[in-house]
């Protein structure tokens, strides 16, 4: 097939097949008129590629699934070096997560710590002579 066909059916451009082409991670081939011309089994690539990096792996990621699948594998992840990319991966999500969580426990105790310190002022502001309601947006007196 050519390029145009095969961009469609993968649901991508031919601007990026050129530039998988140029990265090495989709083959070169020319038929005899020159044109490019690709096989199911680019296709099959291509899917790994975008499947991949539908799960965040950068494209440099998707190479030794690529060349899993190159190698005659009927699967881009049953080979030893794509076992370590989602190893490497999973690695990398765990400690993002780590990450995350310790920043929304600082959030969640920013949030008490001002809902408390509203609470409070809300409290004393009923009281006769307390202090005059604030603007939150930091103006005095509504």
């Amino acid at each position: 097939m050519r390029i145009g066909e095969l961009a469609a059916r993968a649901g991508t451009t031919t601007r990026t097949l050129r530039y998988y082409e140029a990265r090495g991670l989709l083959p070169a081939r020319r038929s005899g008129n020159g044109y490019r011309s690709y096989d199911e089994g680019d296709l099959r690539l291509l899917r790994q590629i975008r499947t991949l990096q539908d799960f965040g792996f950068d494209l440099e990621e998707t190479r030794p699934f690529v060349e899993c699948l190159r190698a005659g594998h009927p699967e881009g992840d049953s080979c030893p070096a794509s076992l370590a990319v989602y190893r490497r991966k999973l690695d990398e999500l765990d400690a993002l997560i780590g990450e995350l969580v310790a920043v929304r426990a600082k959030v969640g105790e920013q949030l008490a710590r001002a809902e408390s310190a509203r609470e409070r002022l809300a409290a004393e502001a009923e009281v006769p002579g307390g202090p005059e309601p604030e603007c939150e947006l930091g103006g005095a007196g509504l």
